[in-house]
């Protein structure tokens, strides 16, 4: 059925994004390859959502969506940070930073399609969320110097292969009635994005970046909170003695 391919030919979509900000910013664009980054990633929250709507969920889509999201969210934003802040630096430096981010990217995927996270959870920080941070960081460039960007770039990219545990909102799903509103919703936001490039990269770095320093923060209160009972219990322990 033409329904059941719905969800595969939005990760195309995804896809093909990733693609076309590729070729934006080799051309000079990056303003418009960033909105790409970022249309990629609303593409990519729903094309799961599609298919759960659907009862269209498959292997094949899965991997699909996971060699979708290397490009559209590694190899691209890598790409743009390279070419807006990074070429002008010492190859060696700007080389490895560069192909940092899809490797740790790549390494992210391979073990999400692995390994299964708590429920309503994440382990690492979610390539889409990482891509789009870098994407759009990338435009302030003319207001920091290059080492932030290397800095971000390479924090990104551990965060991803990190244990830090980050929110899913995968359990917010569509109806199946209100499928239609997808594609309303894909032509809206493009056209947004080419009107205002500069405005809607900022209005999403921003709870990006945020959603990133979230995980980061739980994650030190869980370690602070872990030590404080190994410390009473040790205490109790030798209470007891």
């Amino acid at each position: 059925m033409i329904s059941k391919s719905i969800p595969s030919l939005l990760t195309l979509g995804n896809l093909c994004l990733g693609v076309i900000s590729i070729l934006l910013v080799f051309n000079g664009y990056p303003g418009l390859a960033a909105i790409m980054v970022i249309i990629g990633m609303l593409i990519d929250g729903i094309d799961g959502r599609v298919a759960r709507a659907l009862n269209a969920q498959s292997e094949f889509g899965k991997e699909l969506d996971s060699l979708a999201d290397i490009i559209s969210f590694g190899v691209a934003p890598a790409f743009i940070m390279y070419v807006v802040a990074l070429q002008d630096i010492t190859p060696a430096v700007s080389w490895v930073v560069t192909a940092l981010f899809p490797i740790c990217g790549a390494l992210r995927l391979a073990r999400f399609n692995v390994k299964a996270s708590a429920p309503g959870s994440f382990t690492g920080l979610p390539i889409p969320a990482a891509g789009c941070i870098l994407a759009t960081v990338a435009l302030f460039k003319d207001d920091v110097v290059p080492t932030v960007f290397i800095v971000t770039s390479v924090m990104l990219s551990l965060l991803m292969v990190s244990n830090i545990r980050y929110p899913s909102f995968k359990g917010i799903g569509i109806p199946r009635k209100t499928l239609w509103i997808v594609p309303v919703i894909i032509v809206i936001a493009l056209v947004v994005g080419i009107l205002f490039e500069e405005y809607l990269s900022q209005v999403f770095f921003i709870p990006l970046i945020l959603y990133a320093l979230y995980g980061v923060k739980k994650s030190i209160d869980r370690r602070i909170k872990r030590k404080q009972r190994e410390a009473q219990e040790e205490e109790k322990s030798k209470k007891h003695a």
